[in-house]
């Protein structure tokens, strides 16, 4: 997700604090947040949960909810979007 002007620290904030309480679900494996180097306004989360539902738990979560909410107005398209990956090896 890129934060829109002005609004990388606010992101960066909420991002430690979802991170903070996300590695402390059960179903959680891994959650980092990364932002580019050439460009710090692009953030990158890489997350991964132990099974599907796992993951479902994790979208039902209140401080989920409310970091989807609170991000809206700071970023570009008003929220972050998902890719699933397979693994490969």
């Amino acid at each position: 997700m890129r934060a829109l002007p002005d609004c990388r620290e606010k992101l960066r904030t909420l991002l430690t604090g979802l991170a903070h309480n996300v590695r402390n679900e059960p179903g959680n494996v891994r959650f980092v947040v990364y932002t580019l180097a050439e460009d710090p306004d692009l953030f990158h989360v890489e997350e991964t949960y132990k099974d599907e539902d796992a993951f479902r738990a994790h979208m039902a979560t209140e401080h989920g909810k409310i970091f989807n909410n609170a991000i809206k107005t700071l970023v570009e398209n008003g929220g972050s979007k998902v890719v699933f990956l397979d693994l490969v090896i």
